[in-house]
């Protein structure tokens, strides 16, 4: 992979960087921010993900960042530096699938709002047809109950994990109905209790 910053840091950037102050920060932290491959850490954050933003861009230079989710675990690591998830239906407006088709570089951001947690990744994304996908990745990917009608695969080019400053705390849903049925069985639990006390008066 190459380094986030060699491949994101242009002139303009680091001119802006040395006028506010933090390009001695990012010159001392950066080199030391090199890996050839995803580690087992990132690889375990990646594929427990319940949704991410995609970002292309127009033949004309606009960028366009779409939605894509699915159950924990739908995007998948399938090699060293290559994820890949099923692509299905949507609005067939077809945005993102048109601008690939000019131009294969994306932008992908893996949230995770519960632990306010950020992994940016750069990379050359492609979609591919179930009818043209291979075999093996399809299967790594599909599901019985909604099948893919394509596959998006990204090839990442580079990566960088972002601080929590500004990420807001949200909770999935799964975790407040947990609490919450844990708090009203308890709430139900003393409300039996008192009644039976009362009734004992």
């Amino acid at each position: 992979m190459e380094n986030f910053a060699e491949l994101m840091f242009h002139d303009a950037v680091t001119e802006l960087q040395k006028a506010e102050g933090s390009f001695e920060r990012y010159q001392a932290l950066y080199p030391h921010r090199r890996q050839d491959r995803l580690s087992d850490d990132d690889i375990a954050f990646i594929q427990d993900r319940e949704s991410i933003y995609i970002a292309s861009g127009t033949p004309d230079g606009w960028p366009y960042i779409q939605h894509r989710g699915g159950p924990r675990g739908f995007l998948k690591v399938v090699g060293e530096n290559r994820i890949a998830c099923a692509d299905y239906r949507g609005n067939q407006q077809f945005i993102t699938m048109g601008n690939l088709k000019g131009e294969d570089r994306v932008s992908v951001f893996c949230m995770d709002y519960l632990n306010r947690a950020r992994l940016k990744i750069q990379g050359r994304a492609t979609l591919v047809s179930r009818e043209d996908a291979d075999t093996e990745l399809l299967a790594l990917v599909d599901s019985a109950e909604l099948p893919a009608e394509r596959v998006l695969v990204i090839d990442i080019v580079a990566m960088d994990w972002n601080c929590p400053q500004y990420i807001p705390q949200l909770l999935p849903a799964e975790v407040v109905q947990g609490v919450v049925a844990q708090k009203l069985g308890a709430l139900q639990a003393e409300n039996e209790a008192l009644k039976v006390e009362l009734e004992g008066r």
